[in-house]
């Protein structure tokens, strides 16, 4: 009692191809809200900077870390998106 069968027939290859779209759009809106927090992760070491709470190695030391976390990020995201695309478009 607790499982529901929905029959579904199998996707056309136009919908397949509209499915990778959205895929796509899909991790270009995750990478893009990745850079968004570089971006503020930067500012944010820029300011305490300019407020001498931090000193300029550290601001470089710490944008080389963010810089190296938004690669690996966007890599794995680059992944995830070529998989989901292989998984849909297999009949």
């Amino acid at each position: 009692g607790d499982l529901i069968r929905v029959p579904m027939p199998p996707m056309s290859e136009e919908r397949r191809k509209e499915m990778t779209k959205i895929v796509r759009a899909e991790g270009e809106n995750a990478k893009i809200a990745i850079r968004n927090l570089r971006r503020d992760a930067n500012e944010a070491v820029k300011k305490l900077v300019k407020d001498k709470e931090a000193t300029e190695d550290d601001q470089k030391r710490t944008e080389a870390e963010v810089q190296k976390a938004t690669d690996k990020h966007i890599a794995e995201i680059d992944a995830l998106v070529v998989g989901k695309e292989k998984d849909i478009m297999e009949v």
